[in-house]
């Protein structure tokens, strides 16, 4: 289906490839509503509890589709009208591949997957203290099996593929967005290996400040440099489509953008202090803060917002929640609650008027920010003869809310400043009860914006204001603006701080579940760190522990 008010303006494409789905719309520069699109599902696989893969040929086959689907509904002259192409991905997901042959080396790993913990334990042990935190300097991340540098490290060691490319130096690292126009852009026949500040913020190698990959952090992970894309900002003319494998040929590629930060500038959260929060799988909720870099004490990460062409970097702090639509999805698919997460989640909430005091923490794969705890399980207590599938339904919409406010929490005490509204969008946005009990939670008014495609629509504002294009004018007092609508609070602060009380009390009851082993790799890196004493250090200190034990024994024996 075709919608268009026809007023002649340029179009914008926007390749959004998203954890499940990936799809191409077509935006009229200035305006909030696409006029075309289509959709597919991506298959995500799961070899071993906790890991997440996805085909990066089936990523790439769906864009084709897509894209093709697209122009087919579109008449010959709107095609031509299409002035630029914008990208927006799953941020952190990891592909390598082949340059030569340009074949993935091995599935994606996505963005959740938490096979890493080994190489955490790698990277704690060479920081003082295992100190988590030790490189939030450098990159604004904790270290944590999110972040794209320990997926890339486990494939350097686990999958001889990439062991010999990297030897050959046929090697190439990207996430998603890279990978999509390395191929747009010719593939092994001359594509641009480029990604853009937002998605190499996402890697924890790129250095926060001079936004280079950091040689600090490359010599920690031992990542050679050259199997890295070139950094470029989130809007600027990076190539054109080239070849005959996918549509429009020839129309330049002028925006790219993490999917999360894609959706803070189609909220138009352009100013210090305002802040999006989007539901989907997961939770991320991004608050701007200029261009300031603030370092969080309270758990959050410090991330890239955009950077348009050679204007200052705008930076922003980020709740990050893994498990959200995600915990719904699991009350269908495993506990069997529910037949259709978007039809029937809200109607079954309604059957009660509470959760009966039942709190679930659905940390199925550990708690993000602001807790970043890898040892937590999910949890569902204070269950009673009286709960019911609906009690326990309308308590995992709650947990979505309240991991919200436990993010927005943190913001508050990192900044100072308190939000006054929350901005939302995302496919569970919805969900109306969702949104109000989400007001009633944070006690704030909830903005949630009408349209559907407001992850597509910023980067499509991206790429239609890159210098060279020049169709889409950010200040512009007659672009559209998304509709939206309002949820005021309708608790007492008493109720919600009560409340929150208890989630918190849950939350702690969810710690230490998955209780950390001794890893081999830990143990070997434990090991050099002792290896490296000289032999008559090592010596001098045992003899002098020896002799210790032994005045203590006969001090013990004297007593």
């Amino acid at each position: 289906m075709v919608s268009d008010s026809g007023d002649g303006a340029p179009l914008i494409g926007v390749i959004d490839a998203g954890t499940k789905t990936v799809q191409f719309c077509v935006f009229r520069s200035q305006h909030a509503q696409e006029i075309a699109g289509d959709a597919i599902d991506v298959t995500q696989q799961t070899p071993q509890e906790g890991w997440f893969e996805e085909d990066p040929t089936e990523i790439l086959q769906a864009v084709k589709t897509c894209m093709k689907n697209v122009v087919n509904k579109l008449d010959e002259k709107k095609c031509k009208e299409i002035v630029a192409i914008g990208i927006t991905n799953q941020r952190e997901t990891t592909v390598v591949w082949d340059k030569t042959t340009g074949e993935p080396l091995y599935n994606a790993i996505v963005w959740n997957d938490i096979r890493t913990d080994s190489t955490v334990d790698i990277i704690l042990a060479k920081v003082p203290e295992n100190n988590k935190n030790y490189f939030k300097p450098l990159c604004g991340l904790p270290i944590s099996p999110y972040f794209s540098a320990f997926k890339l490290k486990w494939l350097m060691h686990h999958v001889p593929e990439v062991k010999k490319a990297i030897k050959a130096k046929k090697c190439l690292f990207g996430t998603v967005d890279t990978w999509i126009l390395w191929n747009l852009t010719g593939g092994p026949n001359g594509g641009l290996h480029l990604t853009d500040v937002t998605n190499a913020s996402r890697t924890f190698l790129m250095n926060i400040e001079t936004f280079h990959w950091d040689p600090i952090l490359l010599h920690t992970f031992k990542i050679p440099e050259e199997i890295l894309p070139e950094i470029r900002s989130s809007s600027e003319i990076y190539g054109k489509i080239f070849g005959d494998d996918f549509p429009l040929k020839g129309v330049p590629i002028s925006g790219i953008l993490g999917n999360q930060q894609s959706a803070l500038i189609g909220q138009n959260c352009f100013k210090e202090g305002q802040a999006k929060n989007t539901y989907r799988s997961g939770c991320f909720l991004l608050y701007n803060t200029g261009t300031n870099r603030v370092q969080s004490s309270h758990g959050l990460v410090t991330t890239v917002a955009y950077k348009f062409g050679n204007s200052p970097p705008v930076y922003a702090l980020e709740g990050s929640v893994a498990v959200a639509g995600s915990a719904l999805s699991w009350l269908r698919d495993n506990m069997g609650f529910l037949k259709d997460v978007h039809q029937d989640t809200e109607s079954l909430a309604k059957e009660v008027f509470n959760t009966g005091d039942v709190y679930f923490v659905p940390a199925f794969t550990g708690l993000y920010a602001p807790y970043w705890r890898k040892d937590a399980r999910g949890i569902i207590c204070g269950l009673t003869a009286f709960s019911t599938k609906q009690h326990i339904i309308r308590a995992a919409l709650e947990a979505i809310c309240f991991q919200t406010r436990d993010i927005l929490e943190a913001m508050n005490k990192d900044c100072g400043i308190p939000l006054t509204k929350l901005n939302v969008d995302g496919r569970l946005t919805r969900n109306d009860l969702l949104m109000q009990l989400q007001a009633d939670i944070s006690g704030i008014p909830v903005i949630r914006a009408q349209s559907q495609d407001i992850t597509a629509l910023g980067v499509a504002m991206a790429a239609g204001r890159a210098s060279g294009i020049g169709v889409w004018d950010l200040e512009s007092e007659e672009r559209d603006v998304v509709p939206s609508d309002t949820f005021l609070p309708t608790t007492t602060e008493d109720e919600r701080d009560s409340r929150y009380t208890k989630w918190k009390m849950a939350v702690q009851r969810s710690l230490g579940w998955a209780v950390p082993k001794k890893t081999l790799s830990m143990t070997e890196e434990k090991y050099r760190l002792l290896a490296s004493i000289p032999g008559s250090l090592y010596l001098i200190g045992s003899f002098g522990l020896l002799a210790l034990s032994e005045y203590l024994a006969a001090s013990g024996a004297k007593a």
